[in-house]
């Protein structure tokens, strides 16, 4: 079976418009609540591999913890970025859906379909 899910916060409307997306292809993912689950510091590092980007890239800068925790001081390794992530959910890009090995941050939603055959 493929590892088909989407790490989903259900009040943001980025994630919303993806998730339908998804339904609309036939797709019912593992809906994620990172929120309320958020990812181990291990999981984080293997969505990084799937996307192939930097912990950085995972980062939302607008929320309060990005400027709390002095995120945007660019000295700070990749682990703390990423213990940031795994402490600090709310901190994470949203939405992220993986398939069939493969991941992709759905900004705009519709990037969530790149993993998708095409139709």
């Amino acid at each position: 079976m493929e590892d088909t899910r989407l790490y989903h916060n259900p009040r943001c409307s980025k994630s919303r418009n993806a998730l339908q997306l998804l339904q609309a292809r036939g797709i019912e993912p593992r809906i994620i609540p990172y929120l309320e689950q958020p990812p181990s510091a291990d999981e984080i590092r293997s969505l990084l591999a799937l996307l192939g980007v930097p912990a950085r890239s995972l980062i939302r800068t607008g929320e309060e913890d990005y400027a709390a925790l002095g995120l945007a001081d660019m000295s700070l390794d990749e682990e703390t970025l990423i213990q940031a992530l795994a402490t600090h959910p709310r901190l994470l890009e949203r939405p992220l859906f993986v398939h069939a090995g493969r991941a992709v941050i759905g900004r705009p939603p519709e990037r969530v379909l790149d993993l998708l055959p095409p139709v």
